[in-house]
């Protein structure tokens, strides 16, 4: 009884520790901090010559209608970019996704023209003009990002363009300029569904890509 009870014991404690080792390094990831420029992967392409993109087991779901035409699209654009990598280019995405937000919550529109095309540039420092003449601040969280997938992925000319749809937990609270809440709760997050699409010369020096449009998703 004893010899069963110590060994019990023993598979509860490597168990313990494997479940340790697993969480440890999960959140060591990620409280990495957030790359500030969201820039092409320099993966190379593996040794079948076949563009990563074109191997798509985030991105191009089974089920999807669209899966065709955002194929078609990626490939276009692995084509005419050869260090192009789906996987490098989401793993971006959703560091934008989070950067642009921090940015836009805190005023921050340095960060947010390095990052957005003129008319996305304009609209959210617009809305930072309105919140600040009211005097209002934004205390919003981006608790986690569920989801980033292709919506759909286009090559006009030399311009790439890639829309990806960000499923996303938020919590949002407003404060008046007393600091009082008037509206959110860091406590209830809510789920975000965005649609942003970026865009991106290829063949040019700069390797960013840029947000030129947002939608609801």
């Amino acid at each position: 009884m004893i010899t069963e009870i110590v060994i019990l014991a023993m598979i509860a404690a490597f168990l313990g520790l494997r479940l340790y080792s697993v969480l440890g390094r999960r959140s060591e990831h990620e409280e990495e901090a957030i790359p500030h420029r969201f820039e092409r992967s320099d993966t190379p392409p593996q040794a079948d010559n076949a563009p990563r993109a074109v191997r798509q087991p985030v991105a191009l779901r089974a089920g999807d209608n669209r899966a065709p035409a955002n194929e078609a699209g990626i490939r276009a654009i692995a084509s005419a970019e050869p260090g192009f990598d789906l996987l490098g280019f989401l793993d971006g995405a959703k560091s934008a996704y989070a950067v642009i937000l921090e940015a836009f919550w805190k005023g921050d529109k340095d960060t947010l023209r390095q990052l957005t095309d003129d008319d996305v540039y304009d609209s959210f420092a617009g809305a930072i003009d309105a919140r600040e003449a009211a005097g209002d601040t934004l205390d919003n969280r981006l608790i986690r990002i569920e989801d980033a997938t292709v919506r759909s992925a286009e090559l006009d000319g030399r311009t790439a363009r890639i829309a990806v749809l960000f499923v996303a937990d938020i919590a949002a609270v407003t404060r008046d300029s007393d600091g009082t809440v008037i509206a959110g709760s860091l406590d209830d997050a809510i789920e975000s569904r965005d649609v942003w699409t970026f865009s991106r010369h290829v063949g040019a020096a700069n390797p960013n890509w840029i947000l030129d449009e947002t939608d609801e998703g």
